[in-house]
């Protein structure tokens, strides 16, 4: 089975990984905010030139949600725009190290709030969709700011290093994360403790995990996960992304999303 000293040795490697990787983040946020909106335009649209496979979904993507209502040059404009957005995250996660929390509240405003406020009256906790919108890195801190922690279901990232960054990120303002694999026992904890569990919808699900559902006019996978934990818990789902607004975030809280039972 291998060398039994390879496990520390390996441990210690990913330590050192990790504070690279932290590091690297911290220097990026020492860039002034306006040079490093500019360097994300112009790394996004690099990527957007060299990446087919991905420039190719971006744009069918978007052609199947916008193609009846813009012209093709607008929506390949948009999938740039896309690719620049993803740039700018890895800025803004690396600025957000730096502030403290008394900062970084000057950044957020909330639109919506209420229907949030309304589901958590409900006393079953609250189930909040989201999605790979605007910065969702920043979700879970902008939530925690102002006392309401969201914790979350993740898929734990196969680099370890890069994945205990970006949990220590997102357990900044005490949120807990609840990998997917086990998940289901642990939500259903903290929903009966009347707390808030975020959970992103947007990517495709395997056969076995999801229901097929008409998307843009096509058949798609999507997850089930969600629609069953409200069905079993009775627990309000509210969507809440968190999107860019110049130089500040404005988090969007929708009316909660009533519950069909079939």
């Amino acid at each position: 089975m291998g060398n039994p000293k390879s496990g520390p040795r390996a441990s210690g490697v990913e330590t050192v990984l990790y504070y690279m990787i932290r590091g690297a983040f911290f220097l990026l946020g020492l860039v002034s905010r306006k040079t490093a909106g500019k360097t994300a335009d112009w790394m996004g649209r690099v990527w957007f030139a060299f990446d087919r496979r991905h420039r190719h979904v971006a744009v069918t993507n978007l052609t199947l949600a916008f193609g009846s209502e813009i012209a093709a040059a607008e929506v390949r404009a948009m999938a740039r725009r896309v690719f620049c957005n993803l740039s700018r995250i890895v800025f803004e996660i690396g600025w957000a190290m730096h502030l403290d929390d008394k900062a970084i509240r000057n950044y957020f405003e909330f639109t919506g709030l209420h229907h949030l406020q309304a589901a958590r009256r409900k006393g079953r906790g609250v189930l909040v969709l989201t999605a790979h919108i605007g910065n969702w890195e920043l979700l879970i801190c902008a939530a925690g700011m102002i006392g309401l922690p969201l914790s979350a279901i993740y898929r734990p990232l196969d680099f370890k290093p890069l994945d205990r960054f970006f949990v220590e990120l997102r357990s900044r303002y005490g949120a807990s994360l609840y990998p997917k694999a086990r998940a289901m026992r642990k939500v259903m904890r903290s929903l009966a403790e009347k707390k808030m569990v975020g959970v992103l919808l947007d990517q495709s699900a395997g056969a076995a995990s999801g229901v097929m559902v008409d998307f843009f006019g096509k058949p798609a996978v999507t997850n089930k996960g969600l629609a069953l934990l409200a069905r079993a818990t009775g627990a309000p789902v509210v969507p809440m992304v968190l999107v860019r607004r110049g130089d500040k975030y404005r988090v969007v809280v929708e009316p909660e999303i009533p519950l069909i039972r079939t």
